[in-house]
């Protein structure tokens, strides 16, 4: 399968990166094709709300010239995306949160009967890790990835909370079984 890995973190070797580098490897180990976007290298501007994405629905069309464009398409030709992100004040930090607002490429026709997508089908899964616990910090960010699915007509394939992590040291086995799991259950057909 191919996948499709979007590092939203910023710190390449902090709590995030070093869980998506469990799964990452379970991935690798179970023969699956894998390409990991660091986000914060890539030049990912804001959606600007003016609809010329949806002049074209079947191509990523968008009148910004970013990295944005390039890291779509990638996204289109994937079988599985990983979406993965520290938790920041609710949410996935900036650089993930703009490209899944220009995501808003993807798909035309939401809530009408001609609703279609380029990732119609897609298995879309995150990772969020946190120092604080699940309650009242966590839930927002789930939720709002849930909600993503319909739009792009994709599939769930999971999802994974680490929380109360306040250094890659601290992880420990437990959250690296974790992770392994986790790689394999969003990588089942």
């Amino acid at each position: 399968m191919k996948v499709l890995i979007l590092e939203g973190g910023a710190r390449r070797n902090g709590n995030t990166a070093t869980v998506t580098g469990w799964i990452a490897e379970e991935l690798e180990r179970l023969g699956h094709e894998l390409e990991r976007i660091t986000l914060q290298d890539k030049n990912i501007k804001g959606c600007l709300a003016c609809m010329k994405c949806k002049e074209r629905p079947d191509e990523v069309g968008c009148v910004i010239d970013d990295d944005a464009i390039l890291i779509l398409e990638k996204m289109v030709a994937a079988e599985l995306v990983l979406f993965t992100s520290p938790l920041y004040f609710w949410g996935v930090a900036g650089p993930l949160k703009s490209l899944i607002d220009r995501s808003y490429s993807l798909y035309i026709d939401y809530h009408q009967p001609t609703h279609a997508s380029l990732v119609k089908g897609q298995r879309q899964a995150l990772l969020v890790t946190g120092a604080g616990p699940w309650e009242n910090n966590a839930e927002a960010t789930f939720t709002a990835f849930n909600r993503l699915q319909r739009p792009h007509m994709a599939v769930k394939a999971g999802e994974l909370f680490i929380g109360r992590c306040a250094s890659p040291e601290d992880l420990g086995e437990g959250v690296k079984s974790e992770a392994l799991s986790f790689a394999r259950e969003i990588a089942a057909a």
